[in-house]
């Protein structure tokens, strides 16, 4: 046992008797490493006292949650500014764990920010910003108040740290690549530029110019490797730190001692255009990375730009122009043409096109009328409305679009934990690989040994980049989760991104999916003379003994006038149907529903049945063959006489069959799964070129649908609507919603597809096979860098082919390292969906 205990609060949920208290102490009690748990169920808490040794916080929440219950746990995300290698993302991880009570961190190099997730009283957001200073760095802080304006000014504060902090470096850069210049032609000038002053090679006046360099320019590679070590760890700070120190404290020696060096044969030692370079050319990656660093963001920056900043809202019966903030659930917004929408809601008056295809993907504008739900930061094209705000701030579907999006971009795909775990050794061993090229150059190097060994020494600790190891996964990732906001495509985190491109089964539902989900009439087939009197869309079918003169409206409208009384969905498609023609549907009297066969009543003194075949009788071939492609038939009987058939599905969506031919192109086997029953699904199976069809399966079935196929060792997608399909989509690999934005479950799955279009499926492989391929390029050559640059930088061609590398050149190319994989990542920006 540890000489030391910890004690530690958690608030726990579910809780609701006696029995659930003992269940969640024996779940505890169970945990290694807990000595003692008490838990009070008026207050709703678990007293633990355990080992920190030997147990976390996280393995008490995650000992609660499996016994079936919740713990109240909190999350932060902070900017932090100073990091710039995957070095510097390991430290900061590792401090950010360290106050009592974190869960888990999360660090991104690409979008520097830290997402922790912690215990509320056991840790607090000032604990958490003290970790990360103490560890070398500093966090943006948040303006004081609460709600929308102050994230909004967070996010401005933010945003002018980091522009301050860009502007501060390019004008070192700048000095220092002026400095360096005439610090090179100077050191040079004996050599190369015998034509230049002699005194631009006075040791004193270079030595002065190289320390503005080496202790403005650089100075911050100081300060941060020195916090560092104060932890006992090293950076990619910690490499250049030394490399360009040791080249400086060479040539200072030299400056001052230079018969020393004379008597010892090493020639003129003045390097200080190697340190001064070193630096210049280091922190100039770094300013080319920044820039790249920030395109790689330009999505979610296009995204939050969407949203108006004023609405025109109806007060006291006059419109005013307020802040969108300032934007009240209930409020009566108007939007006038050309107008953008500034929040989500209902339309009351007026209509309009509204273009959707900056949050949905979809080209074409959507006409919007009275009942219709309208998302903010859509445009308005040639119309005007009034709707009234039900989402407001940060409820509405932008502002959940951009929460998702910023969750994804700051979440690690299993593919970067190898950078991880290679990040943490990647220094000191850099150090000890240029420690041991000193002493091998020394004992065995050509004269001047010394000169030699310390030229490699820096080369090797300046061209070593774990920059680029740290900016493979998370750049790609951030550009891929963007371009897939724009394309529609919401994908929840990076474990999802990376699953996604391994899908070999994509299982469709059907209802809503692959349908509209809403049944309509498809056809009316009129009987005997009633067809020759019908409309222009009428068909005829033979009946025995003729029918009513009846056209194709006037059937409806009778229709429809018997079934006002029918909550049944068949008749909400016929009164559809009948407001769909404009027909003026009359009352009915003495309406009957009958269970399972259908409707009678009398409209208009006449008697009208609707039912099925035990009802209406036969309602011939025809009839026959449209039941035959999966639609519903019901049969019309007018004053007893056979009048005509109607025929209800749910149609399939136009973009459907498109999109499962794109699927089964990227050689995804597609597997449609339905409630309906077998005919019927396989007539809308046949329509969108679906072979493989799973019928009459209950929505709690479906889960185990998914299973059987993951027990076949198949990696599958389950689509469906987020909600009722919700055990399905947990079950899947990526579970992946299809909706509209606003009514979407967006909590449910992992990837959520903005527009009802199942051509978002198709998309979000693509993108995810793309991004990854991206990933696998960038890591490929973070990791291809330093194997074949180091020995280089160390000399090991030296022997075979007389090849050295300059610290000059080293510098350059670890700058030029970082600044390829952001380029790289870059390239997802031109993703076009196939």
């Amino acid at each position: 046992m540890s000489d030391h205990e910890a004690t530690i609060e958690l608030r726990v949920t579910g809780m609701t008797c006696a029995s659930c208290v003992a269940r969640v102490e024996r779940a505890i009690g169970k945990a290694q490493g807990v000595d003692a748990a008490n838990v009070n169920l008026a207050t709703e808490k678990a007293t633990v006292t355990f080992d920190p040794d030997r147990a976390s916080a996280g393995d008490l929440v995650a000992a609660i949650e499996g016994a079936g219950y919740g713990v109240v746990t909190a999350q932060e995300t902070l900017p932090i500014i100073g990091m710039t290698c995957a070095s510097c993302v390991s430290r900061a991880e590792k401090a950010l764990r360290t106050p009592p009570g974190v869960l888990k961190a999360e660090v991104n190099l690409a979008t520097e920010r830290a997402t922790v997730s912690y215990i509320p009283g056991q840790a607090s957001y000032h604990d958490l910003v003290e970790a990360v200073r103490g560890a070398g760095y500093d966090v943006v802080e948040p303006a004081p108040g609460t709600g929308e304006e102050a994230a909004e000014a967070a996010a401005e504060a933010e945003e002018a740290a980091r522009a301050a902090a860009y502007r501060t470096l390019k004008r070192k850069v700048t000095v220092g690549f002026v400095l360096s210049v005439v610090i090179f032609f100077g050191t040079m000038q004996p050599h190369w530029f015998p034509f230049l002053p002699h005194w631009l090679h006075d040791g004193y006046l270079l030595w002065a110019l190289a320390s503005v360099v080496q202790f403005w320019v650089g100075w911050q590679f100081y300060t941060t490797a020195w916090a560092a070590l104060k932890h006992g760890s090293t950076t990619m700070n910690t490499l250049v730190a030394m490399g360009s120190s040791a080249a400086y404290g060479y040539s200072v020696l030299g400056v001052l001692f230079p018969e020393l060096f004379e008597q010892a044969g090493l020639g003129d030692p003045m390097y200080f255009d190697s340190s001064a370079f070193i630096i210049t050319l280091i922190l100039l990656g770094r300013l080319l990375e920044a820039r790249a660093k920030g395109q790689t963001g330009a999505a979610i920056k296009a995204l939050i730009g969407l949203q108006p900043r004023t609405a025109r809202v109806v007060r006291g019966g006059a419109e005013t122009d307020v802040p969108v903030a300032q934007v009240l659930a209930g409020d009566l917004v108007v939007v006038r043409p050309g107008e953008k929408v500034p929040v989500d809601g209902v339309v009351e008056q007026g209509a309009s096109p509204v273009d959707e295809s900056m949050l949905t993907g979809e080209p074409i504008p959507v006409a919007k009328h009275p009942g219709d739900e309208v998302i903010g930061a859509t445009l308005n094209t040639t119309g005007s409305f009034t709707f009234r705000a039900t989402k407001v701030g940060s409820e509405t579907a932008l502002a959940q679009i951009v929460r998702l999006v910023e969750q994804a971009q700051g979440s690690k795909p299993p593919i970067a934990r190898l950078a991880d775990v290679i990040a943490a050794w990647f220094v000191p061993a850099v150090i000890g690989i240029a420690t041991l090229t000193l002493v091998v150059w020394l004992v065995w190097g050509p004269e001047p040994a010394l000169n030699y060994a310390l030229l490699n020494f820096v080369a090797v600790l300046v061209i070593a980049c774990p920059c680029a190891l740290g900016l493979a996964t998370p750049t790609a990732v951030m550009v891929g989760t963007g371009k897939g906001a724009e394309n529609g495509v919401l994908i929840r985190d990076g474990s999802a991104l990376e699953t996604a491109h391994k899908l070999d089964v994509v299982v469709l539902d059907k209802t809503g999916t692959i349908t509209e989900g809403k049944p309509r009439v498809t056809d009316l087939v009129l009987f005997g003379a009633a067809a020759e009197g019908g409309g222009d869309g009428a068909r005829s079918a033979p009946a025995d003994g003729g029918g009513p003169e009846l056209g194709e409206d006037e059937v409806l409208r009778l229709v429809a006038g018997a079934e006002r009384g029918s909550e049944h969905p068949l008749a909400a498609a016929i009164l559809a149907e009948a407001a769909a023609r404009g027909l003026d549907v009359p009352a009915a009297a003495a309406f009957e529903a009958l269970a399972g066969h259908g409707i009678t009543a009398d409209v208009e003194g006449r008697s009208v049945v609707v039912g099925n075949e035990r009802l209406a009788g036969h309602a011939g071939d025809e009839a026959a063959h449209l039941a035959g492609e999966g639609k519903t038939v019901v049969t019309v009987l007018v004053d007893d006489r056979p009048a005509a058939a109607i025929a209800i599905a749910d149609t399939v969506k136009p973009s459907s069959e498109a999109a499962v031919r794109r699927l089964r192109q990227l050689g995804l086997d597609v597997v449609m799964l339905t409630g309906d029953q077998e005919t019927t699904a396989r007539a809308i199976a046949a329509q969108v070129g679906i072979e493989h069809v799973v019928a009459g399966v209950l929505p709690e079935q479906k889960a185990s649908e998914v299973a059987a196929l993951q027990r076949d060792g198949r990696r599958v997608a389950m689509v469906g609507d987020g909600i009722n399909d919700a055990p399905a989509l947990a079950q899947a690999d990526v579970g992946i919603a299809i909706g509209t934005g606003t009514d979407v479950a967006m909590e449910a799955s992992d990837v959520t597809l903005m527009s009802g279009d199942l051509g978002g499926v198709p998309t979000a492989v693509q993108l995810s096979r793309a991004t990854i391929r991206t990933v696998k390029q960038n890591l490929f050559w973070a990791f291809a860098y330093n194997v074949a640059l180091i020995p280089l930088a160390a000399g090991a061609f030296y022997p075979a082919f007389g090849i050295l590398l300059s610290p000059i050149w080293a510098a350059a190319a670890m700058g030029l390292s970082s600044v390829t994989v952001v380029s790289n990542s870059l390239r997802l920006r031109g993703f076009r969906a196939r």
